[in-house]
């Protein structure tokens, strides 16, 4: 049976996706002038993401009984209120401990957008376009990551030059000299403060979770906890979401701190490229998967990640700022086949699942933090020679992970498929 479409909720989770990702995705950018504004040792500048993302591991299935106990439309609405609060605290008493404290504040609504937005997406969409509008919202989540960098280094460098708009003139009047970057977050205090306006406007349906998005007992705890699927699988969103960060947190200062690329320009625009590339990658990965084994892929392109990162760290300046951007292009099918093969290793309780595997997300946190702390007594490029060994376990479930479900489709298959199509 059909659901009846609601495309108003539906555009309304895209500009979701959208606003999660161009909050998200900045602080790679940043951390170079946030290392010299506060004048920060490597090590303390990789609390930045462990800051954000470990609000991840934190609110995953805290988030996921909110919705259940009250409302998605609650849940959207505080999420954005924390969000808004925690730029709005950044932006008022600028230092590096509010700037950690404000970080897992947002975290957190982000945290909780995410938890909301899938089963939003499949009620108001339709279960029968639900992929679709998956694929669709992710090219959303992507163009944000592309082009926040952009705004970044289209206001660092023409706040306080003599440049003059709407924008700029309003900027120039509450951002100090030499903190221009902190523009960003008088946006993102905006940005979150509309969405907040818009979504108390809009009338928001309540969802009926499936049996599969639920989050269960302790007793469906406890069955999960005793199955080595669980743990194997939670490693590998933790190994992908710390390689996702370790590589892209650390992109501009590596091209500052080796090749002297201005973090302004070339820095920014590399960090752009990888998340752009990640989302080209998304668009040939569902093709790939309709053709290949979904293991068989994750590992191919984990070798491709390790060849670009190797080219990446030690070749040349002009070879340096292509490979980092070509490591996005390389990871951006991991996410979907291994949250994919971990939810097809048990026959059950999927919702819990997902939400014990959400947490692995604190990855993100966990690895940029250990790489800034190695930098500091043996340099970053060796330091980020430790996303070699999550990408290697990345790598090492193409071999071991056994799903009930197989994905492979022929090309025979396909061809058949296309030829019955009707003209």
């Amino acid at each position: 049976m059909k659901t009846k479409k609601q495309p108003l909720i539906v555009g309304l989770v895209m500009l979701i996706f959208f606003v999660i990702s161009l909050i998200t995705n900045i602080l790679g950018p940043l951390v170079p002038n946030i290392i010299d504004s506060f004048h920060l040792s490597l090590g303390l500048a990789g609390f930045l993401p462990f800051s954000f993302f470990v609000a991840y591991g934190v609110m995953s299935i805290p988030a996921g009984i909110l919705i259940e106990k009250y409302s998605e439309k609650f849940v959207l609405i505080l999420a954005f209120v924390l969000a808004f609060g925690g730029a709005a605290t950044f932006v008022l008493f600028t230092s590096f401990s509010i700037a950690l404290f404000s970080l897992f504040i947002i975290g957190i609504g982000m945290a909780m957008l995410q938890v909301v937005i899938n089963p939003l997406l499949r009620a108001a969409g339709g279960e029968e376009h639900f992929a679709f509008n998956s694929v669709f919202a992710q090219l959303f989540f992507g163009s944000a990551s592309y082009l926040s960098p952009w705004l970044y280094s289209y206001l660092v460098q023409n706040l306080h030059t003599g440049n003059s708009n709407i924008l700029l003139n309003t900027l120039n009047k509450i951002v100090p000299q030499h903190l221009e970057w902190v523009s960003l977050y008088w946006v993102f205090a905006v940005v979150t403060l509309l969405m907040i306006v818009i979504i108390g406007i809009i009338r928001i349906p309540k969802v009926e979770l499936k049996e599969d998005e639920k989050i269960g007992t302790a007793n469906t705890f406890k069955e999960l906890l005793r199955n080595r699927y669980t743990y194997l699988f939670f490693f590998g969103i933790f190994m992908y979401v710390g390689t996702e960060q370790g590589i892209s947190n650390w992109i501009s200062k590596f091209l500052q701190s080796y090749h002297q690329f201005s973090p302004e320009t070339t820095g920014a625009h590399a960090v752009a490229w990888f998340w752009g590339l990640m989302t080209i990658g998304c668009l040939l990965g569902l093709l790939l998967l309709k053709l290949f084994d979904s293991r068989k892929v994750l590992s191919v392109f984990a070798i491709g990640a390790i060849i670009s990162l190797t080219a990446a760290l030690f070749a040349s300046a002009n070879i340096s700022v292509i490979a980092f951007p070509l490591c996005g292009f390389f990871l951006s099918v991991m996410w979907s086949i291994v949250i994919s093969l971990g939810l097809n290793s048990v026959a059950q309780h999927h919702g819990t699942l997902a939400g014990i595997l959400c947490t692995g997300i604190v990855g993100g946190a966990i690895v940029p933090a250990v790489i800034g702390n190695v930098a500091e007594s043996m340099g970053l490029r060796t330091a980020m020679c430790i996303v070699y060994i999550t990408l290697g376990y990345i790598f090492s479930i193409g071999f071991w992970a056994k799903p009930l479900v197989n994905n492979a489709v022929s090309l025979r298959d396909l061809f058949k498929k296309t030829k019955s199509l009707p003209d």
